[in-house]
């Protein structure tokens, strides 16, 4: 199904930018009041188009399903959720934290319409801008020393990946393709780069690795969005679309062996809603991803009204795609995980109207050996990284 959307500037991103492009290969994003007709699958667009504000009620809707209720569960968080950012107009998003744990890296709109790149220590309130250029700048990632960030960029002209070190100084382009090529992560030594490219012949959204030192030698991995490498071995999650039913994202897991990719491994699916922006833990034993959903259904019997926003939460998995857990459970939508090496995950969280960084850190709940998952509970475990996963009730599988 084909779902429009009303969309915004690219000025007025954070939710709206990582939401669209997230979810750019099962919906379709219209950037005017046209009709999209049922039962024509359109190309995904290239990453520029947005939606609305925050505050908008047509955005995607998150998380919860409009005719049923809530499973009840127990607490996945060993704390409350802690908050790192403040903005109290614009958005802080695209948030990821540095391989020591100290300092944080987002883009925020909370000095201009478009967003630039700030960094912060984790908790302090001093931030440093990073980068100020009329162009949108998002997506940052840390280089696995710390020293560099590499981030998407439409400064010149269309959508490409950046490079610049957090001691300051200029930007280095590191692709120049008249392709969109966004979402960027380093391979575990700092060599390479693997992103998404969206291929307008093949209408798709690609995946691809390039060499840092020399940037001609360029490799297609896959097809899919937002892929993450992960930071122990040569591993690569992404989102891909399913190519039937609603055409929802689910989650996969590339391996390579010598550069080159293996069979693909999907971990986390569901029929109901895209599962998206799947990131590694430090250990590369979990993965972190959302959820989101698109809506508009009324209730029984009523005809589809505007779309209204909802919750969206933030989900782990084993590697091996076991004992999914949701560890995020308030009011406001939360994206965009990304873990420390402390264990905590970082996400952006709407709370209150305005999309601010904060952390959440998963319970892991220890049960007796030999005990097995009942009832959709999975096994428990002592820390990451362990044999079996964290205990939990309900909500399973995305």
């Amino acid at each position: 199904m084909v779902v429009g959307i009303k969309v915004g500037s690219l000025g007025r991103c954070g939710l709206g930018l990582v939401v669209c492009v997230a979810l750019a290969g099962c919906s379709w994003v219209d950037p005017g009041p046209q009709v999209v007709e049922e039962e024509v699958l359109l190309p995904p667009p290239p990453p520029e188009p947005v939606l609305a504000s925050s505050g908008d009620a047509q955005l995607t809707l998150f998380g919860e399903f409009p005719d049923r209720t809530r499973i009840p569960f127990q607490a996945r968080a060993a704390s409350p959720m802690e908050q790192h950012t403040f903005v109290a107009e614009g958005a802080d998003f695209d948030v990821d934290v540095s391989p020591d744990g100290e300092w944080i890296v987002f883009s925020s709109t909370r000095h201009a319409l478009r967003p630039n790149l700030y960094l912060k220590t984790i908790h302090g309130r001093a931030v440093t801008q990073l980068t100020s250029d009329p162009a949108a700048d998002v997506q940052p990632a840390f280089s696995p020393d710390g020293k560099w960030v590499t981030f998407a960029s439409d400064r010149s002209g269309n959508w490409d990946l950046w490079m610049i070190g957090v001691d300051g100084g200029q930007p280095t382009q590191v692709t120049r393709s008249p392709l969109h090529e966004v979402h960027p992560s380093f391979s575990p030594d700092g060599t390479r780069l693997v992103y998404c490219v969206f291929n307008s012949k093949a209408a798709q959204w690609e995946l691809w690795t390039v060499e840092l030192a020399r940037s001609e030698v360029r490799k297609m991995i896959g097809v899919g969005l937002f892929p993450r490498w992960s930071p122990v071995g040569d591993s690569i999650v992404y989102q891909k679309a399913r190519q039937r039913g609603g055409r929802w994202f689910s989650v996969w897991r590339l391996d390579l062996e010598g550069g080159e990719p293996k069979f693909p491994i999907e971990l986390a699916v569901s029929a109901e809603m895209a599962l998206i922006q799947p990131t590694w833990s430090p250990d590369g034993e979990w993965v972190a991803y959302g959820t989101a959903r698109l809506g508009g259904e009324g209730e029984a019997g009523e005809p589809p009204g505007p779309p209204v926003s909802s919750r969206g939460e933030i989900w782990i998995v084993r590697a091996d795609g076991s004992s999914p857990v949701c560890l995020t459970d308030g009011e406001g939508s939360s994206f965009g995980p990304v873990w420390s090496h402390d264990g905590r995950v970082y996400c952006t969280s709407l709370q209150n109207g305005v999309e601010n960084i904060w952390s959440v850190k998963p319970t892991l709940v220890p049960i007796s050996a030999g005990s097995t998952a009942e009832h959709g509970e999975p096994a428990g475990s002592s820390g990451l990284g362990a044999s079996r996963g964290p205990a939990a009730t309900g909500n399973q599988g995305g």
